[in-house]
């Protein structure tokens, strides 16, 4: 993996993507992120095909801060199954990365994400 990721997640609400943003970039998980939307989510769930409103919240950040920023998605998202991707960042301006790099801190590993009953309907 590089050595910068972009992370995202959808949220049902802007409100809900902008507390993840905010939670990450508190935490130092990640140096920025950026919440983008409404947009429609197509989307299969429990055996029928759903569509929603949701928000795009995109967090930049280390490769090596994967899982700590993983952790405290999951502590805030409200879906039971949250789309968390991380995508490469091959290059970019080198002041940009060493900054993403000072902003971003790297705890000791934690514990897993802890579990969460299903919510239903847009859960995914």
């Amino acid at each position: 993996m590089p050595e910068y990721i972009q992370v995202v997640t959808t949220t049902e609400t802007r409100e809900q993507a902008l507390t993840i943003a905010r939670e990450a970039v508190r935490a130092r998980d990640a140096a920025c992120a950026q919440v983008l939307g409404p947009m429609t989510s197509i989307f299969q769930w429990e055996g029928s095909v759903e569509e929603a409103e949701e928000h795009l919240c995109v967090m930049k950040t280390r490769a090596d801060a994967f899982e700590a920023l993983e952790r405290t998605i999951r502590a805030v998202h409200p879906y039971a199954v949250p789309e968390i991707l991380a995508l490469p960042i091959s290059t970019g301006g080198a002041d940009y990365l060493a900054w993403m790099r000072d902003e971003v801190t790297v705890p000791k590993k934690g514990p897993p994400y802890p579990e969460k009953p299903d919510q239903g309907p847009g859960t995914h």
